[in-house]
C-alpha cells in the first residue's frame, strides 16, 4: 500500500481559492454548517468544500419484490448508503435521476460551502482546470472503491473500503495513517453492504490482526508497515 497524502497535499487549495472565496462572500454563495446539517443542495450547481468535510449519501426508492399482494399505497422505506468524503479544497455536485437520490451533510463542525453555477467557471480558467482535474481523480478513486466492493468476502470488502478513505484522508499519527474524523460502524455497514453489528465484530478481527487501529476520538488509523509485520 502506498502512503496516503499529507494533509497539506489533501487539503491543497485551488490556485485562485482566494479570489473565489472573496466572490463566493460578495454574491452570498458562502455558508458555514454545523456537524451532521444537510447542504441544501441541488442539481446544476458546482459546491466547492472550503473547509471541514462532507459526508455523501444516496437513496434509491426501487424494489425487486414480485409479489402481487403488496398494495401499490403501501409505504416503502428507503435507506441511507455512505457514498464517501469530499474534503476540504475539493469539488462536488449532486445528481438528480429518479429513483435515485443523493444528498449531501457536513460531516465536521464548521463545514464551509461554497457554491457557484458553472458558467460562473468562465471568468477563471486556471480554476475550472483544477474542478475538472479534483473531478477526474474522484472518478478514478469511485472506480477503486467499486473494485473493493466487489469482493466476496465482508471482511476483505471492510479492509478495503478502509485503506481507500485513509489513503485518500488519512493523516500521518503517532501509529501510522489515520482517519482524521470519525466514521459509525451504521455508516461503514451502509458503504460496504453490510450491517453496524458484522461491522463492529469484523472491526474487532481486524484489530487483533494489528491491521487496524482505533485511537483517540474512535478515530480509525491504518498502522505503519513496521507494527503489522511484528505483530503477525
Amino acid at each position: 500500500m502506498h502512503s496516503p497524502p499529507s494533509s497539506s497535499e489533501a487539503s491543497r487549495p485551488f490556485i485562485t481559492w482566494q479570489r473565489i472565496l472573496d466572490w463566493a462572500q460578495e454574491h452570498y454563495r458562502f455558508r458555514t454548517f454545523s456537524k451532521d446539517e444537510r447542504i441544501p443542495a441541488r442539481a446544476g450547481l458546482l459546491y466547492l468544500v472550503q473547509r471541514g468535510a462532507i459526508r455523501l449519501v444516496g437513496t434509491a426508492q426501487v424494489s425487486a419484490s414480485t409479489s402481487h399482494s403488496v398494495s401499490p399505497l403501501s409505504h416503502q422505506v428507503s435507506e441511507e448508503a455512505f457514498l464517501g468524503f469530499v474534503g476540504a479544497g475539493q469539488p462536488f455536485e449532486i445528481v438528480v435521476q429518479s429513483p435515485f437520490t443523493l444528498q449531501a451533510y457536513s460531516h465536521v463542525d464548521q463545514t464551509s460551502v461554497v457554491w457557484m453555477y458553472w458558467h460562473d467557471l468562465d471568468n477563471w480558467p486556471h480554476f475550472r482546470r483544477e474542478v475538472l482535474d479534483a473531478f477526474r481523480y474522484q472518478h478514478q478513486r469511485k472506480l477503486l472503491w467499486l473494485s473493493t466492493l466487489g469482493q466476496r468476502r465482508t471482511i476483505d470488502r471492510l479492509l478495503g473500503f478502509l485503506t481507500l478513505l485513509i489513503e485518500e484522508f488519512g493523516e500521518p499519527c503517532t501509529n501510522g495513517y489515520c482517519l482524521p474524523f470519525p466514521l459509525t460502524h451504521a455508516q461503514i455497514g451502509s458503504a460496504i453492504g453490510s450491517t453496524r453489528v458484522t461491522v463492529t465484530r469484523l472491526m474487532g478481527k481486524l484489530r487483533q490482526r494489528g491491521l487496524i487501529g482505533i485511537q483517540g476520538d474512535n478515530l480509525i488509523f491504518l498502522p505503519a508497515k513496521s507494527e503489522k509485520t511484528t505483530s503477525n
